[in-house]
């Protein structure tokens, strides 16, 4: 693995650190992009990678990323980010998520983890177990926050998308738009069925079809498969799986006016960005439309650190914000003629001092 200085997306970094755990057989990468508001809080990704350099690379990305979502979010919290690399069969053991807890434990705080993808609410009460610095962990009240962030994830897309639709198709509802939506699992299929209650005519697809077929067979949707979503022709396509799909190649698929998702670091390289624009296609800025699980994670732990508010009506409250934080985004963009990633980028680093 070359030295993490020399990776591309590498951004000033505060701390980057491997932990290797021969016993347990942990392999991890903690990554904190900036402390400048606030601990650095982001889930923990539990993947086998076939290349180390992807590890860290996500490191890298997805905590800046927290850094930014953080921000444009308005939490008193700074971004990071920690990857655990799975082997082939991603065996995951209690002595593992031990020695990965002891591992954020000897941080002191300066991390707050939480879920990722493939890593679950049991497993982050795991990790509680032997440090504090953890939340997204199951509620303890019908209207406390907390537990699984996919919901609270997939409602501030929904409201992220119906702000795109008012913006660039001048519709004031959903009802007939046509959304394409690329993964269907917590968020994905929390996206789906919120959209399909209000009529959006709905394509669907994921890497498990078994599941993207039980999601159409639910919502009324058209399921295809992986290689053809990119491609439908709709309004909206909606990104809710891995990132970096938004490269020269998926550009140039794309048959939308918008792209609206909640996947991390769609777009492959900054470049990318522009480019979206210049196809005529509205972006919605990652970080800012899928803030809503993050919401729901910060206020909780911050509820049993120092008694902020965290009942699930004050998460509901800061996730109505998001379409706002858009439009100020997009009539920037309009304004400047910079691309909407880009306005939002340089209005996230004023935020954390960069």
């Amino acid at each position: 693995m070359a030295a993490f200085w020399t990776e591309a997306d590498y951004d000033d970094h505060e701390l980057v650190q491997f932990v290797r755990d021969p016993h347990s057989g942990l392999t991890a990468i903690i990554a904190l992009h900036s402390t400048h508001l606030g601990p650095a809080a982001g889930g923990t990704r539990f993947w086998h990678y076939a290349q180390p350099e992807g590890a860290m690379r996500d490191a890298l990305r997805l905590s800046r990323g927290m850094s930014y979502k953080n921000a444009m979010a308005g939490l008193p919290m700074g971004g990071g980010k920690a990857v655990i690399l799975a082997d082939d069969k991603r065996t995951k053991t209690p002595e593992l998520l031990g020695a990965f807890a002891d591992a954020v434990d000897r941080l002191g705080g300066r991390y707050v983890t939480a879920e990722d993808v493939g890593i679950t609410e049991a497993d982050m009460a795991a990790v509680a177990k032997r440090t504090r610095y953890v939340s997204g962990l199951p509620v303890t009240g019908e209207d406390s926050a907390g537990g699984d962030p996919g919901p609270f994830t997939a409602l501030g897309v929904f409201l992220g998308i119906k702000a795109a639709v008012a913006h660039r198709l001048g519709r004031d509802s959903v009802d007939g738009v046509e959304v394409a939506i690329q993964g269907t699992g917590s968020v994905g299929g929390g996206v789906a069925r919120l959209l399909a209650k209000e009529g959006a005519v709905l394509t669907v697809s994921d890497v498990d079809e078994a599941r993207a077929q039980a999601l159409a067979h639910e919502t009324g949707a058209r399921a295809v498969s992986p290689d053809a979503i990119m491609s439908v022709p709709c309004d909206v396509f909606s990104p809710n799986a891995l990132g970096a799909i938004l490269d020269d190649a998926g550009i140039g698929r794309l048959d939308c006016r918008i792209v609206a998702g909640a996947a991390n670091n769609q777009l492959q390289r900054p470049e990318h960005g522009p480019l979206l624009a210049g196809r005529g296609i509205l972006y919605a800025p990652d970080y800012v439309i899928n803030a809503g699980g993050i919401i729901s994670v910060a206020l909780e732990y911050l509820c049993r650190h120092d008694a902020s508010p965290c009942d699930i009506n004050e998460v509901r409250k800061r996730i109505a914000l998001i379409p706002g934080r858009l439009e100020q985004i997009w009539q920037q963009s309009d304004e400047t003629g910079a691309s909407p990633d880009q306005v939002a980028d340089r209005m996230a680093q004023k935020l954390i001092g960069r």
